[in-house]
């Protein structure tokens, strides 16, 4: 990322922050003087925005530290640990909702449901609003493919939060409407859904970077077959694709080329990296180049 890109994400993040904020302190108050679980729900998950958005802030500062003797990669996974807490922020709170709307089914409370909408639709708003900047954020850093793990998560935090807005909105209508004080904790069930949901996706992109798994939308083969469409490349083996964190894809191959002058190899080796910067968007390799007869001599097979 360049440096006047990382600079304009963590003004971003400054900004979502402080408008989480601002919700989260009308949300406490209104949720508890309204007798809403679906608002303090709704807080609650707010809450988890500003953590998430605190913890994600936090991560791009130390990610974008330079490498050194310690860290030759560099801090870039610590971008992947902050979405991995996010994940399983999500978790814990949307289970800690479902406990409380279960409480709340058996013990029913009256529901202020004015100051419950007008609470819930200036939530509503500022989310959009945030969700607006983190979204053009994530724009700035990378195409979707490559897309920043970290500023993805924060952003699905704050998007599931204005979704949710809008089922408070739901729930006080209908409350007002029919007097039905049972649709305040179903409300709150379907906050839970959206939060399991978004926790699904998150933990399992971040363990999935963790593992170095293959990154999502490349295929090792369809690699493999472009490597080898190179002229002088005879066999490509011991291939190794994995993520650095979500927006750096690394390459590690060997390749077999049939002539033994080094001008060859040097040829084989530009071309390509060249095809898999072009069609992959990968440009950190690690390519070792062998002749035909080491490879066999090698006692493994030539392709």
């Amino acid at each position: 990322m360049r440096i006047h890109e990382s600079k304009d994400t963590e003004r971003r993040f400054i900004i979502s922050i402080a408008l989480t904020g601002m919700i989260l302190v009308a949300e406490i108050i209104g949720g508890i003087y309204a007798n809403s679980l679906a608002l303090l729900s709704d807080a609650a998950h707010v809450f988890m925005d500003i953590f998430a958005l605190g913890l994600s802030f936090f991560a791009l500062k130390i990610s974008a530290r330079p490498s050194d003797d310690q860290h030759t990669y560099g801090y870039h996974r610590v971008e992947v640990f902050a979405s991995l807490a996010n994940g399983l922020s999500l978790l814990a709170i949307s289970i800690g909702i479902i406990v409380e709307a279960v409480d709340r089914l058996q013990h029913p409370l009256q529901v202020r449901t004015t100051e419950m909408l007008i609470i819930a639709v200036i939530g509503l708003v500022v989310n959009l609003a945030v969700a607006f900047v983190l979204g053009m954020c994530n724009k700035k850093v990378a195409p979707v493919k490559r897309r920043d793990l970290n500023v993805y998560s924060a952003f699905l935090h704050v998007l599931g939060d204005a979704l949710s807005s809008v089922g408070v909105i739901a729930a006080a209508l209908i409350i007002a409407f029919t007097g039905a004080q049972w649709v305040d904790p179903v409300v709150s069930f379907l906050i839970s859904g959206l939060l399991l949901v978004s926790s699904y996706r998150v933990l399992r992109s971040s363990l999935h970077i963790l593992i170095e798994g293959v990154p999502e939308g490349l295929s090792v083969n369809e690699i493999k077959t472009e490597i080898c469409c190179v002229p002088s490349v005879q066999a490509v083996h011991d291939l190794h694709v994995w993520n650095i964190c979500s927006g750096t894809v690394s390459l590690s191959a060997h390749v077999v080329v049939g002539s033994d002058s080094r001008e060859a190899g040097t040829q084989a080796v530009k071309q390509i990296n060249q095809v898999l910067e072009e069609k992959f968007s990968i440009d950190h390799t690690t390519i070792q180049v062998e002749t035909s007869t080491d490879y066999c001599t090698g006692g493994v097979g030539c392709n």
